[in-house]
């Protein structure tokens, strides 16, 4: 039932907004640390909604984590004994992260990233694509649409209770008051550039 693979690899935890990503993070790093592993977390700095020092999910759930602004610093804060890392909010990274990771992962650590696959455009997202083809293991989340029930898979963007401009900043920190999970039929981006097929 149980495969055992040698030590070192990477997991990605992807999704919208609202799918859990950060919960299932928290939720791994806790049984490894039932299993007496040695983790480091880390988060960007850019990360502060609810907590300056924290990983901490939507649902409350919270890690103590080192808040860093770029992932070379991870390399910094892993020692010879450290087992496990897990790195939160990866799109906000540069696509160093990758190379981090793998360095990580061919040490014989396992690196554990959770983040944003897609921008409030519904594109791809930073580092985490490549991240996503460089990884072992894949686990891509949904939520429920805010709209119709239906299972969500992209972040809605709200402003002034209207969706977001396809022209507008790529990063904007937030939480429930400026996105929501839509499904794909259910997401607007208003200007969005038609696409000629043919």
């Amino acid at each position: 039932m149980y495969q055992r693979y040698r030590d070192g690899w990477v997991e990605t935890i992807s999704g919208c907004m609202f799918a859990g990503k950060t919960e299932e993070l928290i939720r791994r790093v806790k049984v490894l640390e039932y299993a007496k592993k040695e983790i480091i977390v880390f988060k960007p700095e850019i990360d502060n909604r609810y907590s300056d020092t924290k990983v901490v999910s939507h649902a409350g759930s919270s890690v103590e984590s080192i808040v860093i602004e770029k992932p070379i610093e991870i390399l910094d804060h892993v020692k010879e004994t450290t087992e496990v890392v897990a790195i939160d909010e990866v799109q906000f990274f540069d696509e160093s992260i990758c190379a981090v990771a793998d360095e990580l992962a061919d040490r014989g650590i396992r690196v554990m990233c959770a983040g944003l696959d897609t921008d409030f455009r519904g594109e791809p997202f930073g580092p985490m694509p490549k991240l996503m083809t460089q990884a072992e293991f894949c686990t891509k989340l949904s939520a429920v649409c805010n709209k119709c029930g239906a299972p969500a898979t992209r972040t809605q963007r709200i402003i002034n209770g209207k969706p977001a401009n396809y022209y507008d900043p790529i990063v904007l920190v937030g939480a429930a008051e400026s996105y929501e999970a839509r499904c794909r039929h259910c997401h607007q981006v208003m200007g969005k550039p038609s696409v000629k097929l043919g």
